[in-house]
């Protein structure tokens, strides 16, 4: 069972890539520890201060596990005005 990581701005550069799948079933904390270990530093400090969404909704339970086929968000914060 899988779910979709897609990636946006600084976080698609530091991952180097628009989306990946990872298993399902785990909690965002939990996903967030592995794309970390999966992709080092850069990721991680992007990850720090990134806003995820789960099939569009804004993830406030960071410990809930994530079902199969959701699609999760990783968004950095952007700039603008």
């Amino acid at each position: 069972m899988q779910l979709t990581v897609r990636y946006f701005a600084a976080a698609r550069a530091a991952a180097g890539r628009s989306e990946e799948t990872a298993p399902a079933g785990r909690s965002l904390d939990e996903l967030v520890d592995e794309l970390a270990a999966r992709h080092g530093d850069r990721l991680v400090a992007v990850l720090k201060v990134a806003s995820f969404l789960v099939d569009g909704v804004a993830c406030h339970d960071r410990q809930a596990p994530l079902p199969a086929e959701v699609t999760v968000d990783v968004l950095p914060p952007f700039a603008g005005g």
